[in-house]
């Protein structure tokens, strides 16, 4: 049974907050490089993203490890997956921020732990509890509904809960370490993200550096802003129980949520009060039942 230090878990509720809470501030850093499309954008991203890789796999001597991942197929084809995963996530969020709907990232990650528990249930033969039944149900109601109201599928929110589930999933049976796994999954999309930007800048005049002090330095820190968290996130992994971290996933969606209604002013209509009322009942269904499973579990530990 793995103890856990009070001095460790307080570091890892620090940990865990600032993870979530960069990951709520997201849109605040994309928005400020507003003017630039979004596959420029996840171009530098993964880039700087790739070249801080190279540098965490270098401080934390990841090299036998990274030499153990490249010589097992069964290791490197599913992080293969998991990049152009991540990849089409992180674009997918930052065309959202750009094109004023941060709400609908928000449901989606307020819905990802709902879509975890539904992939465990079909692809690792976990059981389903029947609160976890409600709550998943509960959930595909409110997007049903929102789906219904506005005549159109929230594919924002439905893709960024499907394709951060699937990663989720394809990391969590594949022993892979987070920083060599990263770092990995940035090398294999920065060849196409090279190409992007000089096709951009071929086309559309959009070469680096940029006239604007800036914005170049936002550009070169996003593969900090990327990785901090994630960095982060593994640290309160590593001293925190599973439950426990579970409850602050969802700062950052609560954050993100505040944002769009009272900073940037997004619609929130009477479809979306529904939705997200049928989500936050569904995840208040779902956390009683992590503590409900926790405290039958250390029972039986004794």
């Amino acid at each position: 049974m793995v103890k856990y230090e009070t001095g460790s878990a307080l570091a890892g509720v620090g940990y865990a907050v600032a993870a979530y809470a960069l990951w709520g501030v997201a849109p605040v850093y994309w928005k400020a490089l507003g003017d630039l499309p979004a596959v420029e954008l996840l171009s530098h991203r993964v880039i700087w993203s790739a070249l801080l890789g190279m540098l965490l796999v270098g401080v934390t001597r990841g090299g036998p490890e990274l030499r153990v991942l490249l010589s097992s197929r069964r290791h490197w084809v599913p992080i293969l997956a998991t990049g152009f995963l991540i990849g089409s996530n992180w674009l997918t969020f930052l065309w959202a921020v750009l094109h004023d709907q941060v709400l609908a990232t928000s449901l989606g990650y307020y819905i990802t732990p709902l879509v975890n528990v539904v992939f465990g249930l079909l692809f690792l033969r976990e059981k389903l509890s029947r609160w976890q039944g409600a709550a998943a149900a509960l959930a595909a109601v409110g997007i049903l509904q929102l789906t219904i109201a506005h005549g159109e599928l929230p594919w924002v929110t439905v893709y960024l809960a499907l394709s951060f589930g699937c990663y989720g999933l394809i990391r969590k049976v594949t022993p892979v370490n987070p920083v060599v796994g990263f770092a990995f999954e940035t090398w294999v999309l920065a060849p196409f993200a090279l190409v992007m930007l000089v096709t951009l800048a071929a086309t559309q005049d959009l070469g680096f550096p940029k006239p604007d002090v800036v914005t170049n330095l936002l550009l070169i820190g996003s593969g900090a802003f990327t990785a901090a968290p994630l960095l982060c996130f593994n640290s309160a992994a590593k001293r925190l129980r599973l439950t426990t971290l579970g409850f602050f996933q969802y700062i950052a969606p609560s954050i993100t949520f505040v944002m769009a209604v009272l900073l940037y002013d997004e619609p929130f209509t009477r479809p979306h009060f529904i939705a997200f009322s049928c989500v936050w009942v569904a995840l208040v269904l779902y956390s009683f039942d992590s503590m409900r499973r926790a405290g039958a579990h250390r029972l039986t530990r004794g």
